[in-house]
């Protein structure tokens, strides 16, 4: 976390990530996170410094996108063990998930997604990231009464942060590039 530019960003301070790296209360309650904002904004950087702050306080914490989940879970669904995929993922205090935005799939992809979601409801906790703001969940979901669902249950116990400003790769890009406002 001490990499991340907070001063660069609205919505979200180092100290409170800190603070939800030190008091792990959330956690046993199986609270989640949600960090939304534009590209470019650290949303994956402060995930996975989150998650590794956690991993060294001997807590269970599992990354990935949330493309790559959806393929697991439909994987097993095709195979009848979706319910034996989601209790092994049980084993995990936190689920990250990065980058649910991007999973805009068929009817039954959704659904995997929606039965992760629904099953670790107040059970155990989950951190999304995305750069879709709730009322263009509808294209992940693809169905509005399962957004609706999925929406209630995140934020039922969340923190929702959002993030503001202007993208690190942007900027980096700006850089190299001669400060000319042309990305070549």
């Amino acid at each position: 976390m001490s990499q991340y530019g907070f001063s660069e960003v609205v919505g979200i301070s180092a100290v409170q990530v800190k603070r939800k790296a030190s008091e792990l209360s959330w956690l046993r309650q199986g609270h989640n996170i949600l960090l939304f904002g534009a590209s470019g904004l650290g949303k994956t950087h402060i995930a996975a410094a989150l998650g590794y702050a956690l991993i060294e306080q001997s807590v269970r914490v599992k990354f990935t996108t949330g493309t790559a989940m959806v393929q697991h879970l439909q994987k097993a669904r095709e195979g009848l063990g979706l319910e034996d995929a989601l209790k092994k993922l049980d084993k995990y205090e936190l689920l990250i998930l990065d980058d649910i935005g991007y999973v805009k799939k068929s009817d039954s992809e959704s659904q995997v997604l929606f039965e992760l979601i629904a099953h670790r409801y107040e059970r155990n906790s989950l951190v999304i990231t995305t750069n879709q703001v709730f009322n263009e969940w509808d294209n992940i979901f693809g169905d509005n009464m399962m957004t609706v669902a999925v929406i209630d249950r995140l934020v039922h116990h969340a923190e929702i942060y959002q993030l503001e400003g202007e993208s690190y790769r942007r900027k980096e890009a700006m850089k190299i590039n001669g400060k000319s406002g042309q990305l070549n």
